[in-house]
C-alpha cells in the first residue's frame, strides 16, 4: 500500500437506508485520521494526506502498542464533560506543534476506529468485505482499551435510528451506513451518511483578502479533483477563526476560480457549507469542521 492513501468518503443521503446487508455506525464529530504503525514508529495522516503526527502525539504514543504492519482508519476526537468536543479537536489540529502538545496535556485525545486497512498477519485487507475487516479490527484492538477503541456497529436499523435520535447531545452528528459485503472504497464515496445538519464538508484550499481575516475562502467539495468553488463573504467571527487556523498553512502560489484570484494554501482545514448553496458558483460556510 502506498502512503499517503486516499481514504474512503461518504455520500450524504436524507434517510438511513433500509434492507438486508446494511451496517450502521455512529458518526463522531472529530478529525479524520489514518494511523499507520511501522516497524519503528507511528505515523498519523490527515484526510488530505498531510502528516499530523506531531499534532496528535498522544495518539501516536498509544499507537505504539499496536503490532507493526497495522494501518487503521478513524476519527481523532476529544471528550469534554461527557461529550465529543469538535471545537477542541479542531483547535488541536489547527495549532502549532508547541500549542498542540500543551492542548494534549489539558485534553487528551481518543481514537475512534472504524476500519482496518493493513493487518500485521494478512497485509493489505481493503479488498475484504466490511464484516470480515470489522472482525479483524475487533480481534486486533479489542483488548487494547482507551484511547484507541473501535466504534460501535449494528446491523439493526432500529438501533441505528435510536443512536441518531438519542446521541446528538453527546456529540454524535449522525450515522454512517456501509454494506457488509463491500470492500473498503479507497478514494471513493462508497459509504453513505445521514447527518442532523443539512450541510456538507468542503476542504479549504485558499483564501481571498487578508490571511488573518479572509473575506472569502476557496473550497474543494465532493471528490478530490473537482472544481474549486468560492465562498460567500464570511461572517467576521468565523473569518477570524479561519484566519487563525490558516496561520501555519503553507502558501503555494496564486490560482483563479470563477474569474477571481485567490491565494492557494496547503491545509487539511475542513468547513461545513450549506447543502445546495453552490448552485450559483458560491458556497455559504456555516462553521469550521
Amino acid at each position: 500500500m502506498e502512503y499517503p492513501i486516499r481514504p474512503a468518503l461518504a455520500q450524504a443521503v436524507p434517510r438511513i437506508p433500509d434492507g438486508p446487508g446494511w451496517w450502521y455506525e455512529p458518526k463522531f464529530d472529530g478529525h479524520r485520521t489514518i494511523l499507520r504503525r511501522t516497524d519503528d514508529t507511528v505515523i498519523l495522516y490527515a484526510r488530505s494526506g498531510r502528516v499530523v503526527t506531531s499534532h496528535w502525539m498522544d495518539l501516536a504514543i498509544a499507537g505504539m502498542a499496536l503490532p507493526p504492519g497495522t494501518t487503521l482508519d478513524g476519527e481523532a476526537v476529544i471528550w469534554r464533560s461527557g461529550k465529543v468536543d469538535f471545537a477542541a479537536a479542531q483547535s488541536r489540529a489547527a495549532s502549532g506543534i508547541t500549542r498542540a502538545r500543551a492542548l494534549a496535556a489539558q485534553h487528551p485525545a481518543s481514537y475512534a476506529v472504524w476500519d482496518i486497512l493493513e493487518h500485521p498477519q494478512h497485509g493489505q485487507v481493503t479488498s475484504l468485505p466490511y464484516t470480515e475487516r470489522r472482525q479483524l479490527l475487533v480481534d486486533l484492538i479489542g483488548e487494547l482499551g482507551p484511547p484507541i477503541q473501535a466504534v460501535p456497529t449494528t446491523d439493526d436499523r432500529d438501533v441505528a435510528i435510536a443512536w441518531y435520535d438519542g446521541l446528538q447531545e453527546q456529540g454524535i452528528e449522525g450515522i454512517v451506513c456501509k454494506k457488509g459485503t463491500a470492500p473498503y472504497p479507497l478514494g471513493r464515496r462508497g459509504w453513505t451518511k445521514v447527518r442532523h445538519a443539512d450541510t456538507e464538508d468542503a476542504l479549504v484550499v485558499g483564501y481571498l483578502g487578508p490571511r488573518r481575516r479572509p473575506h472569502r475562502v476557496a473550497l474543494a467539495t465532493g471528490d478530490e479533483g473537482g472544481p474549486i468553488r468560492l465562498s460567500t463573504r464570511l461572517d467576521p467571527v468565523l473569518a477570524g477563526r479561519i484566519g487563525d487556523a490558516l496561520t501555519a498553512a503553507d502558501v503555494v502560489g496564486e490560482r483563479r476560480a470563477h474569474g477571481e484570484t485567490y491565494t492557494r494554501v496547503e491545509t487539511d482545514l475542513v468547513v461545513e457549507v450549506l447543502a445546495g448553496s453552490g448552485r450559483h458558483g458560491t458556497l455559504t460556510v456555516t462553521r469550521m469542521r
